[in-house]
């Protein structure tokens, strides 16, 4: 799918809620970040996209880093805008009609939950006042009905969170660097039922930026380019039961999820037993025993297993969330996706220090899942 597309520099800032500077201000910093790790500068850069949700439009980050006459294009996908951004620059690339790309999504939302305007959903008001446009609620009630449908025990919800804050711990970048026990987790309030406060993630700011070119550049540019091997975006289809679905169909259907987990493996030509490392959407602790299934990485009911042996930890058969995910980062729409992507490049060229994989892994997968059921999954190989 990629047609040897490479991403050869990366840029990260720290995560949370920003009090003496702006997500805006932090994704210039992403971008000049991502250009020094590429050894490029902004004018050779040939095309642009990026996204974010609530901290203003991509392109006018051209004031701070140049008047170039860049072509941009701004991306909003829900928490696939990341994802989606890179999608695009990917095609960009493959179809020649650029050598060098910038990749930027950045945002900033307020304490509290995501509001939303059910109308600009295709959904009547009706739908907030019944209070399930309250994310927390929906995830609770699709993870209910998940544990109690294949055997899945509810003690693994504060085993994920807890995971999720080890990890964090060891991250400069996360917001959260507490580590937090299972028993910690389980003595949090209880929000929604089954989740509670500490197996949700936090709205809050963050800014990530990637640099892509083609093979052969990328060759010169870097010892160890990280290649693009497939990379795909899918939305709902009938009987799937997703965040902001009116009702639950009768007859089920297939997640986004597994829609775009199967194409992007497809395109990289791998199937999931070939994957090293793994950063799954974790808006919720449930969310990434679903997700787990979902992309195919096991089989439902599966994940008392997985968990129980440690295969999911950092030093595990299949490591997921290494960095600490959304719950440990919180989840900037914009920039949520390339942070995913962000720690698996560091993983695969072996420079993700205390949270580095063994082994040094070669196939990297990472998947987002947003609003109204969309999802977007890559596979980075080098």
């Amino acid at each position: 799918m990629s047609g040897g597309v490479a991403i050869v520099g990366i840029g990260c800032r720290p995560f949370g809620r920003y009090l003496d500077t702006t997500a805006r201000g932090e994704a210039v910093r992403a971008v000049r970040e991502a250009l020094d790790d590429a050894g490029l500068s902004w004018p050779e850069i040939d095309y642009a996209v990026g996204g974010s949700m609530g901290a203003g439009s991509a392109d006018t980050l051209v004031s701070e880093l140049g008047l170039t006459g860049v072509p941009f294009v701004n991306v909003l996908n829900g928490c696939a805008t990341g994802t989606s951004s890179l999608v695009c620059a990917v095609q960009a690339i493959a179809s020649g009609a650029a050598e060098t790309a910038l990749v930027v999504g950045f945002d900033s939302h307020p304490r509290g939950a995501f509001t939303i305007r059910p109308e600009a959903m295709g959904l009547g008001h009706w739908y907030g006042a019944t209070g399930l446009a309250m994310t927390s609620q929906f995830f609770a009630l699709k993870i209910q009905r998940y544990l109690h449908e294949h055997g899945v025990p509810q003690r693994l919800l504060a085993a994920v969170a807890s995971k999720a804050f080890r990890n964090g711990s060891i991250n400069p970048n996360a917001w959260r660097r507490k580590p937090l026990s299972v028993a910690d987790v389980e003595a949090s309030a209880m929000l929604s039922d089954p989740l509670r406060q500490y197996m949700l993630c936090s709205p809050g700011d963050g800014a990530a930026a990637l640099v892509l070119c083609s093979s052969e550049p990328a060759q010169r540019l870097r010892a160890d380019p990280v290649y693009v091997a497939g990379a795909a975006v899918r939305t709902r289809r009938p009987g799937s039961f997703e965040v902001l679905s009116p009702s639950l169909s009768v007859r089920r259907g297939d997640s986004p999820t597994v829609d775009a987990a199967r194409a992007a493996m497809e395109a990289a030509g791998i199937g999931p037993s070939d994957v090293d490392v793994a950063q799954l959407q974790d808006t919720d602790a449930g969310a990434e025993l679903i997700h787990l299934a979902e992309t195919g990485l096991c089989e439902h009911g599966e994940q008392t297993a997985l968990i129980d042996a440690g295969d999911t930890e950092i030093g595990g058969r299949l490591p997921i969330n290494t960095d600490g995910g959304c719950l440990a980062n919180g989840e900037p729409i914009g920039a949520s996706g390339l942070r995913q992507i962000h720690e698996n490049v560091l993983q695969l060229r072996g420079h993700a220090g205390p949270r580095q994989v063994a082994e040094r892994p070669r196939v990297a997968f990472s998947h987002v899942y947003g609003a109204p059921g969309l999802s977007a999954c890559t596979v980075l190989t080098r």
